[in-house]
C-alpha cells in the first residue's frame, strides 16, 4: 500500500483524505506538520505544547488515519487509479495515430482532474 512513497508522504496523502474525520487538535498539529512543514518543536512553541505532546499527537493523528484507510481504502484506490491512467498514457505514446492519441490523453486528464475534485484534492 504504502509502496514508492516514504511514510511522511504517505501519512499527508491520508490527511487528504480523512483529516476531516479528526478531532480539532490532531488536524491542527497534522496541518501545521504536513502542510506547513513545521517541525514538532516549531509546532509545540505554536501551540504551547511540550515537544513530546506534539509527537504523542501526531502519532495518535496517523494511527487513525492508518485506521480509516483500513477500513475505506481510500488512498489505495486512488493509487491504482492514478497507476491505471499513468499506463494508458504510456500506452498512448506507442499509438500510430497522433489525433486519436491527444483525444484519448484529453479524456485520461479530465478523468483525472474529475477525480481529483470528487475527492476535494
Amino acid at each position: 500500500m504504502k509502496e514508492n512513497i516514504s511514510n511522511v508522504e504517505y501519512a499527508s496523502l491520508m490527511y487528504d483524505f480523512y483529516g476531516n474525520l479528526l478531532d480539532e487538535n490532531k488536524r491542527e498539529i497534522m496541518d501545521l506538520y504536513h502542510e506547513d512543514n513545521l517541525s514538532l518543536t516549531e509546532i509545540a512553541e505554536e501551540l504551547g505544547l511540550s515537544r513530546q505532546g506534539v509527537h504523542y499527537a501526531l502519532k495518535k493523528a496517523e494511527s487513525s488515519l492508518e485506521k480509516y484507510e483500513a477500513a475505506l481504502g481510500l488512498v489505495a484506490e486512488w493509487k491504482a487509479n492514478n497507476a491505471l491512467i499513468f499506463e494508458a498514457d504510456n500506452l498512448l505514446e506507442s499509438m500510430s495515430s497522433v489525433d486519436d492519441a491527444e483525444e484519448l490523453r484529453g479524456a485520461l486528464s479530465k478523468m483525472n482532474e474529475f477525480m481529483h475534485k470528487a475527492l476535494g484534492l
